[in-house]
């Protein structure tokens, strides 16, 4: 038996995946911000033609063999490889100290502070400033040409997601899109 308190709850909302089909896709849903009016009709994408052996698949494989592709992962890569070596290894290098050389681990600091607890706090500072380099790394150097890909992939796969929708895939007739 469910409880209840006596409030009424709204329906949850549908993942919106209008446009592209992509859940990310920046279309406002009319229900936010926007008064349409009574009997005002939702915009929708005006069809474009497309040659038939294009396909959103298509598109992607397009896109991922694009150079700007390939230097937004060559910059990806270039950051995460030595980031994880480096970081891997001092975790390591901690766990293996803590395990064969307990006596170097127990050598006081300050007071009651030791090797280990001092090594264990680097831990969790070079977790955090790894983490803000990866952040400051990908705003300066991935995110605009990353964006700038996700717009030129979602201008070419419109006109495809236009096209289906005109023959009848987004009514049931062709499955999801």
């Amino acid at each position: 038996m469910d409880k209840h308190d006596g409030r009424a709850t709204a329906p949850p909302r549908a993942v919106a995946t209008r446009g592209s089909g992509d859940p990310w896709y920046d279309e406002p849903d009319s229900e936010w911000g926007e008064w349409r009016g009574p009997g005002a009709t939702s915009t929708a994408v005006p069809a474009q033609s497309v040659p038939s052996e294009l396909s959103a698949a298509g598109v992607y494989l397009e896109v991922q063999r694009s150079a700007a592709f390939q230097e937004v992962r060559r910059r990806y890569r270039r950051f995460v490889v030595p980031a994880f070596v480096l970081f891997f290894v001092w975790y390591v290098a901690y766990v293996v100290t803590a395990t064969t050389a307990p006596g170097l681990m127990a050598e006081p600091v300050a007071g009651a502070v030791n090797v280990a607890m001092v090594a264990g706090l680097g831990q969790f500072a070079s977790t955090f400033l790894l983490t803000w380099l990866y952040v400051r790394h990908a705003r300066l150097r991935r995110d605009r040409a990353a964006l700038e890909l996700r717009w030129d992939t979602q201008e070419m796969t419109r006109g495809i997601v236009g096209h289906a929708r005109v023959n009848g895939a987004a009514s049931g007739e062709g499955g999801r899109l």
